[in-house]
């Protein structure tokens, strides 16, 4: 048995179904019982002896249902479950009776002879029923006017009878079966739709059923959850959205499709948190916490086990809002997307944000924004307008090099990595929000749209202009102007300017050197620094291939960092690198991976190549000590 701290709840557990020693959060204290008919003897290990068979009253008296049992007598049944016959009893435990109101029980016990003898008999089935033939979704005629127990079996070992749990299990008496329940049940004669009529508290919920045309479902066979909204909960929303949301079809049927799971699920079964599937086709995270049934984690049930005839409903103070029904705004309310959703509402794009329109928003994280000036300029207007897409897209619809117009009329680039899925350098962070008319894709950098060639990107800005004039004397300008996918790791004046002077105006003066030098930082293909994974190895224009990989958030490529990433260009990226990149030694490994290592050589004649290659290795021995200040000829 395990016992909930705090309580006197104990539960059951066999080897098939353990709760590792905590129920609805709470640790438990593990004991052992004696097994039903057993008991222990003095100085014997376990319950050795086994007790006679009794009758079901006796039977009673001995499993903690000593209340029930005089119930029993006071009603006049003590000689129908004493004599012969086959009876199920599912007998209310002791701690059942005391939690009735006094004013229930008062009732039943001041009518003896009708009330409290009915109530006994919707307790009895006719028949032996063993636990194990307590099917999950199954009913049983009961003896109080043929209204039939509702059986659930679930798959954590919790066996309900109207939602009431056998607490003690399959207790056997010669003329029947005893099964101790934690509650006294009552009998059931009204659908879900007929207890949501009755109701005061739930008249907004009523007429948002008849509004969607979901009264039928209400009505109809089934086994169905209602997390019931009540009044209260509905008037904790803005008059705004609630009026938005009552006055759509889709999005008020979406919203209570959101509060109807698709089975029965009773409170008593719930011990650890768990996805159920709702009506809407999402999922609602039922669990518990000690005493009390949460929905996503927070508390919000108030009233347990309503029960009609095709189901149960719980009563909730919050009105659950899904995903589909929200515009976009809604969408970015309370993640961690504050800063996006601050500087989209200043930079004037509520109406798109709140609107009908078929668009896609791209939310920066709020870390994407550390380190960043956020004030509202012209320019950050029109990035945060580039943040939103025309048209309502899904991540799982987008594929590699499509493009995508934004609100401010520029095209943006999908790139499609084993490892993530990018829009420029911005990659998805987080699942798709699908709401009524929009999407909300999460990404993880600030946007960066395209802003010219690569070469036009190297000549925006001064850390790259030896790097430039190296281009220019290598021929390669119309290479980085023309149209295309490059990724070019770009040494900055910083790393050039680490090489020895004398050696640095050798190699700006030689045009196939530099063509070699660079080639080895070139790629063709667009490469963010997202699509990098923990080993990445790509292919340059020429040498052995690049050896990538990131650590403690940082790209590196051959062992060198990433200085800057992710400088997008309209055919291209470009990272700085403030070292020149080598090749790495060659390993044993990398031969058997991709074949035998080829040689270093730039692409000339056969007589330049001798030359270009001897030169090369002087210069990748330079790079290696830049200390020398001499090389070797």
């Amino acid at each position: 048995m395990q016992l909930l701290k705090g309580t006197n709840k104990k539960y059951f557990t066999n080897c098939k179904q353990w709760y590792h020693r905590k129920i609805c959060g709470k640790p438990t204290v593990i004991s052992y019982d004696c097994c039903p008919g057993y008991e222990k003897i003095a100085g014997e290990k376990g319950c050795p002896a086994a007790l006679p068979l009794v009758n079901i009253y006796n039977t009673l008296g001995v499993v903690g249902a000593s209340t029930t049992q005089m119930y029993s007598e006071r009603a006049q049944l003590k000689e129908e479950v004493e004599g012969p016959g086959s009876f199920t009893f599912f007998a209310p435990s002791n701690e059942a009776w005391a939690a009735l109101p006094t004013e229930i029980l008062d009732a039943l016990v001041s009518n003896v002879n009708i009330e409290l003898l009915n109530t006994l008999h919707y307790h009895m089935v006719t028949g032996r029923l063993t636990s194990e033939e307590l099917r999950h979704g199954s009913s049983f005629v009961s003896m109080y006017q043929d209204f039939h127990v509702h059986i659930h079996h679930y798959n954590n070992g919790i066996v309900t009878v109207n939602c009431a749990r056998l607490i003690k299990p399959d207790q056997h008496a010669t003329n029947g079966i005893v099964h101790v329940v934690d509650r006294v049940i009552t009998a059931i004669s009204n659908n879900m739709n007929t207890l949501i009529d009755v109701d005061d508290d739930l008249e907004t919920l009523r007429m948002a059923i008849a509004a969607a045309g979901l009264t039928n479902i209400l009505e109809n066979e089934g086994q169905y959850t209602i997390f019931a909204p009540t009044n209260e909960a509905f008037e904790k929303i803005p008059e705004e959205t609630l009026n938005r949301i009552l006055g759509d079809p889709v999005a008020l049927r979406d919203l209570l499709n959101y509060h109807i799971l698709k089975h029965m699920q009773c409170a008593e079964s719930i011990v650890s948190g768990t996805p159920m599937e709702t009506l809407q086709g999402t999922v609602l995270e039922v669990g518990c916490d000690g005493d009390q049934m949460t929905l996503n984690g927070r508390a919000i049930i108030t009233k347990k086990d309503h029960l009609g005839t095709n189901g149960v409903i719980h009563y909730i103070n919050e009105l659950l809002i899904p995903d589909s029904a929200k515009v976009l705004l809604e969408l970015a309310d309370g993640s961690s997307v504050a800063t996006a959703t601050k500087l989209f509402v200043e930079a004037g794009l509520s109406s798109h944000l709140t609107g009908s329109e078929a668009l896609t928003m791209l939310t920066p994280l709020d870390d994407a924004f550390n380190g960043r000036d956020t004030t509202m300029t012209p320019d950050m207007k029109k990035l945060m307008t580039d943040h939103i897409l025309k048209g309502q897209l899904t991540s799982k619809s987008l594929y590699h090099n499509q493009e995508l117009e934004t609100l401010g009329g520029i095209k943006l680039r999908v790139f499609v990595y084993r490892n993530n899925l990018c829009i420029e350098n911005a990659c998805i962070a987080a699942h798709d929000k699908t709401g009524r008319y929009a999407s909300m894709f999460t990404v993880d950098k600030v946007l960066a749209p395209p802003m010219g060639t690569v070469m036009d990107v190297l000549k925006s800005e001064g850390r790259f202009s030896v790097l430039v004039g190296a281009v220019q004397t290598a021929g390669m300008t119309e290479l980085l102007n023309q149209q295309g996918a490059l990724t070019l790791f770009a040494p900055t004046n910083e790393a050039f300017n680490a090489l020895p002077r004398a050696d640095l105006n050798r190699l700006m003066r030689d045009p196939q050197q530099l063509s070699t030098l660079l080639r080895l930082h070139l790629r063709e293909g667009i490469l963010v620094s997202g699509g990098v994974g923990s080993h990445t190895r790509v292919q340059p224009l020429q040498g052995e291939k690049l050896e990538l990989g990131v650590r403690n958030y940082t790209v590196y490529v051959n062992k060198v960092p990433l200085a800057h990433a992710d400088l997008m260009a309209t055919n291209g990226v470009v990272h700085a690198v403030d070292a020149i990149i080598k090749p790495l030694p060659l390993k044993v490994d990398r031969e058997q991976n991709d074949g035998p290592a080829t040689a270093f050589r730039p692409v000339a004649s056969s007589r330049v190549d001798t030359k270009s290659f001897r030169n090369n290795v002087m210069f990748q021995k330079v790079v290696r000590s830049r200390s020398s200040r001499t090389m070797t000829q």
